[in-house]
């Protein structure tokens, strides 16, 4: 089986790099978009990346243009956007396929070792059922839910939580799920 940390990915410069540069910290993989009525989460996920920061926690971002096409932008523009609307200064890649045709392998191993996200009321994807006709949500077990989905990595790249799209970064089953894993060695 493949481990998270061999995984390739393309940083927005381009330059091929691995999640091992991020070993033994706790990690927050999060697809994101910014055109997206979620997209004020990226304050949420900011936030959190300082308040642990130091604690060995970073938040990863993915972008991400499946759900809606809400994700057009080029790579420069994405941090740009980033960056000016909500001051993040956690890791943003470039951008990646987290579901169908092309999807990229971090997405595939993500789906495939941790197939259930926790939901805080499942309006999401009621929500979604209700007024996507076009395919981009077909609500199969695994599959990415939309944009903001959460998967929470331990110190030894294990994921040990993952949170759908209405689960805010600042809630408290992701702060305290946070702190469980920083608090192990």
């Amino acid at each position: 089986m493949q481990s998270l940390y061999s995984i390739a990915v393309r940083r927005v410069d381009k330059t091929e790099t691995t999640l091992a540069e991020f070993q033994g910290k706790v990690l927050l993989i999060v697809n994101v978009a910014s055109k997206c009525g979620l997209t004020p989460q990226y304050d949420g996920l900011e936030k959190i990346h300082e308040k642990y920061g130091e604690r060995g926690f970073t938040v990863l971002g993915f972008p991400a243009n499946e759900f809606g096409s809400q994700e057009p932008g080029s790579d420069a523009e994405i941090q740009q956007f980033c960056r000016l609307n909500f001051g993040v200064k956690f890791p943003v890649f470039s951008k990646l396929v987290v579901k169908g045709p092309g999807q990229h392998p971090l997405y595939a191993h993500l789906t495939r070792e941790y197939p259930e996200a926790t939901k805080k009321t499942g309006a999401v994807r009621k929500v979604l059922r209700k007024i996507l006709h076009s395919g981009d949500y077909t609500g199969e077990s695994g599959e990415i839910t939309w944009n903001f989905e959460k998967f929470l990595i331990n110190r030894h790249g294990e994921i040990v939580a993952r949170f759908a799209p209405d689960v805010l970064p600042d809630d408290p089953v992701v702060l305290q799920s946070i702190e469980e894993e920083l608090a192990k060695t």
